[in-house]
């Protein structure tokens, strides 16, 4: 009997061993448009987020986690390939839009890009995205998916490949392209006043021109006119698509079923993979507008509809966190939550509540360089290898899960080009006492907005401000009665000199330090220089967000039936 308690101890080292050896798990839970002032954890005391509060409760919060960019397209990007959205093209820029805006463009993630989900797979991981992508489809027809999901790493696609918006909402009236569709109908007015004054001219001889031109001009211009107005007719049938794989199976999407169809996909999905390593990157559509929420979760929350997305995504959370842990996965699996920017200030009408709270963070979505665009929750959890109850404040970014991930997995970043995410199990651990980013650089299309420098020998974190958007009204915070902020021309505000902030000090941004001062002098010369080797690493791409690769293209729209006829529905589905 002597022997049983070495061969206890014998057996429980193999274990620790393997456990250890053994590939992690890895689950990725990314909001869209979340405000790191809507979670309980990060002092929000209305909204109730008990799942993702117990995500922090047993792992590691980020309270200096940074988004690449303050809008989806371009932050997602980023997410993905570990380099800021300004390498790859995915910027915006003020020649075209700042995300992508339908299913049917040509521009997306480049296919030269290599994602996180790419390295894994080539490491033996299962790989799948569940929800959002809005990183494009096609190229050059319906069926090439240059830009799909399983063209970049993943084997399992079941989701939306543009986003969510009022327009998939039949109770809400259209918010897509409204400037230009406002434009259209100034110029459909012009158009019938010019037909009926040549008329009138040409009948009381007034004017000599043919009626031949007079009638080819008016149905040249009719038709560009019915163009227009009936692709917006169709807008819910053309961009509120569902995909599993490259298969359309719903057509417009069934909004009501959304949340509930996302866990049972997350469900099955770990299930068929309990035995292997696996990476699944669960993209929520919440809580983006029009913040639809099912009948279960709506009036729960005291912020209306948008309390109350936000407590049903908590609750999806939960169901899936569940999920894992019934796997007995929890001990092997990192899980990492956190938004993909800032909240939306200027909301929805109808109510106060409708929109987001960045805490006491300046600013929000789509503003590249203040502090609520792209401060946000980040939260990551792996029992017996992260610190459980733990919190760090230090610089850290969305682009450094990539390269977290891709070295748990085995694999190695490309070292063919530059990634500027950076490994943060160092840090989380606590084997460092600092994250490796000494310089941040923050983009609003392309244009440099800010930039970040963490002063490790004086434990500061400044932030220089060379462009920033005007408020409207004039300090709202925001810029209401549009539906975004400008990153340039007139409604922005160039500062020069560039302000200077001390974060560490001022993390609201409110007092900037004076520009006569020699500590000022001293942080903008070593911040310009920074700036100046960073512009050196930049290279010429294509722009895939500019006015050609972001406008609509029938040839490239994803269909499940006859173009322009498409709907479907798929069966055997709750």
């Amino acid at each position: 009997m002597a022997i049983f308690p070495f061969l206890v101890f014998a057996l429980g080292l193999c274990l620790v061993n393997k456990a250890a050896t053994q590939k992690p798990s890895i689950l990725l839970l990314l909001a869209d448009d979340l405000g790191i002032g809507d979670v309980g954890c990060y002092g929000n005391t209305t909204i109730r987020t008990p799942n993702i509060d117990r995500l922090a409760r047993e792992g590691v919060k980020l309270t200096h986690h940074i988004a690449a960019a303050s809008l989806c397209t371009p932050s997602r990007a980023a997410f993905l390939t570990g380099r800021y959205p300004i390498r790859t093209g995915m910027t915006g820029h003020a020649n075209g839009y700042r995300v992508l805006n339908w299913n049917a463009v040509s521009g997306g993630l480049p296919t030269n890009e290599t994602t996180f989900a790419k390295i894994l797979k080539e490491q033996g991981y299962s790989t799948g995205i569940i929800g959002k992508w809005h990183l494009g489809v096609n190229c050059n027809s319906r069926d090439d998916f240059c830009h799909h999901p399983l063209n970049h790493g993943f084997d399992y696609f079941y989701g939306i490949p543009l986003t969510l918006g009022n327009d998939c909402d039949v109770s809400r009236s259209s918010e897509l392209h409204n400037a230009f569709k406002n434009k259209l109908w100034f110029q459909a007015q012009v158009f019938i006043i010019t037909v009926l004054t040549l008329i009138a001219g040409k009948k009381w001889k007034l004017i000599s021109i043919p009626w031949k031109i007079i009638g080819i001009s008016a149905l040249c211009v009719s038709m560009y006119v019915m163009f227009w107005f009936i692709i917006f007719a169709f807008l819910p049938y053309w961009n509120c698509v569902v995909m599993r794989n490259f298969e359309v199976v719903e057509q417009p999407m069934d909004i009501e079923r959304s949340a509930g169809q996302i866990v049972r996909e997350a469900k099955a999905f770990i299930n068929r993979n309990k035995d292997k390593p696996f990476l699944l990157f669960i993209s929520f559509l919440h809580i983006h507008t029009p913040y639809y929420t099912t009948k279960e979760f709506r009036g729960r929350s005291q912020h209306d509809l948008y309390g109350d997305n936000i407590e049903e995504m908590d609750w999806m959370i939960g169901q899936i966190i569940e999920s894992i842990d019934q796997q007995g996965l929890t001990n092997n699996t990192l899980t990492y939550f956190a938004s993909d920017h800032g909240g939306y200030l200027e909301g929805m009408e109808g109510s106060p509540h409708l929109k987001g709270s960045n805490g006491i963070y300046r600013g929000g979505k789509g503003m590249g360089g203040l502090e609520g665009g792209i401060r946000v929750p980040g939260i990551l959890r792996w029992p017996g290898v992260l610190p459980a109850n733990t919190e760090i404040n230090k610089p850290t970014s969305l682009m450094d899960i990539y390269t977290t991930v891709a070295k748990l997995g085995g694999g190695m970043p490309p070292q063919d080009r530059i990634i500027d995410g950076k490994d943060l199990m160092p840090l989380l651990q606590g084997r460092v006492p600092n994250s490796d980013h000494e310089f941040m650089f923050h983009y609003c299309e392309e244009y440099l907005h800010a930039v970040r420098w963490q002063q490790t020998s004086s434990a500061t974190v400044w932030k220089v401000h060379y462009i920033s958007p005007k408020f409207s009204p004039e300090g709202a915070g925001a810029c209401y009665g549009f539906k975004l902020c400008d990153c340039s021309g007139e409604k922005v505000i160039y500062h020069v000199p560039p302000l200077l902030y001390n974060l560490s000090n001022d993390p609201s941004e409110k007092n900037p330090l004076p520009s006569n001062s020699e500590l000022y002098d001293e942080v903008l010369q070593t911040v310009q220089k920074a700036v100046a080797r960073h512009n050196a690493t930049l290279n010429a791409v294509p722009q895939q967000l500019n006015r050609f690769n972001n406008l609509w293209d029938p040839r490239l729209q994803p269909c499940c039936g006859i173009f322009p006829f498409c709907w479907c529905k798929e069966e055997n589905t709750k």
